[in-house]
């Protein structure tokens, strides 16, 4: 499979730095959607977008300027097709409909260079469901690239291949992230919901368990998460940090000292019904205001790029 139209793309890790492709269609130009926008635009990608929103020109200079990018690398067109026309590399974030997403892509791919990796922003969506009417070429580079939001700033990308998916294709989805200086991960097979989701949802059940039966509020779980669990898995992952509290015998000692309480925590089902979750709503929106108080936003993203950038100075100099 040809990669003409990256520029610089690795031969070996040891030999080339991958570089951004040259030609970038973003389908769906939501939060997620601009977000691609603002990162591929300030690595110097011509990026086109297509969404049927009236305001597309609007958010997407909006984008464009907080991304300090060059506007004229940045252009608007009248239908997805038009927007993947020769791209190298499609990222859609259209919405989290199967039926829709599964047309959507024999169209992305009919456009887009023979050669364009053909990436879905989805949640939980399966790739091969969505590449279900693709030709076996067009299925081969077809896969999920899920970011977590906003992906100009969260560094992970999930890469997430189908049954049909070519390995190769795999490898360049995890060098093109790499060259937008993102942190690829690369899944071994699909799961409704990849890592990232699933691991958020099990997070979510037990909130809101938590909160509908009384034994904290709100304002006060998310207090408990950002004053310890969330600082601590921006520094470690789940399993490394248990396996830094285990001592000596690290994870092992870590399940025999803890893993019998651990063992006795009861499991609850929450009730996700509209009934069930007014109360966790109703306290969500008393504390974080509806909509969200933009500071919120503001004050997480900031807070998200410092640790980013301690990370990052902390890994150079292990490196150095």
């Amino acid at each position: 499979m040809g990669a003409a139209g990256y520029r610089g793309r690795m031969d070996t890790a040891a030999t080339r730095t991958p570089q951004p492709p040259a030609r970038v269609a973003v389908i769906g130009a939501g939060t997620i959607g601009l977000s691609w926008v603002r990162l591929f635009a300030s690595y110097g990608s011509a990026v086109r977008v297509y969404d049927p929103r009236p305001d597309l020109a609007q958010v997407v200079g909006t984008a464009v300027a907080a991304a300090g990018a060059d506007p004229r690398a940045v252009t608007c067109a009248s239908s997805a097709a038009a927007a993947a026309e020769d791209a190298d590399l499609v990222q859609e974030n259209g919405p989290e409909r199967e039926d829709h997403k599964a047309a959507l892509f024999v169209e992305l791919a009919e456009a887009a260079a023979p050669h364009a990796l053909l990436l879905s922003s989805s949640s939980a969506i399966l790739p091969t469901r969505i590449a279900q009417s693709l030709d076996d070429e067009a299925a081969a580079r077809m896969l999920i690239g899920h970011p977590f939001n906003p992906p100009h700033i969260m560094p992970l990308v999930e890469v997430v291949p189908g049954e049909r998916t070519a390995p190769d294709s795999v490898q360049r989805a995890l060098e093109v992230y790499r060259a937008y200086r993102r942190t690829p991960v690369a899944l071994a097979k699909e799961t409704r919901g990849f890592v990232g989701n699933r691991l958020q949802n099990a997070v979510l059940r037990e909130a809101v368990h938590l909160v509908q039966s009384g034994v904290v509020d709100a304002a006060g779980l998310d207090a408990v998460v950002t004053g310890s669990l969330g600082l601590r898995w921006a520094a470690v992952g789940p399993l490394e940090g248990m396996h830094l509290g285990g001592g000596e015998a690290g994870l092992r000692g870590f399940m025999e000292h803890i893993g019998p309480s651990f063992a006795q925590i009861d499991l609850h089902e929450p009730d996700l019904t509209e009934a069930g979750m007014r109360p966790v709503h109703d306290q969500v929106e008393e504390a974080y205001g509806l909509p969200p108080h933009p500071r919120i936003a503001r004050e997480r993203d900031r807070v998200q790029e410092a640790i980013i950038r301690l990370r990052d100075e902390n890994a150079e100099a292990a490196d150095g």
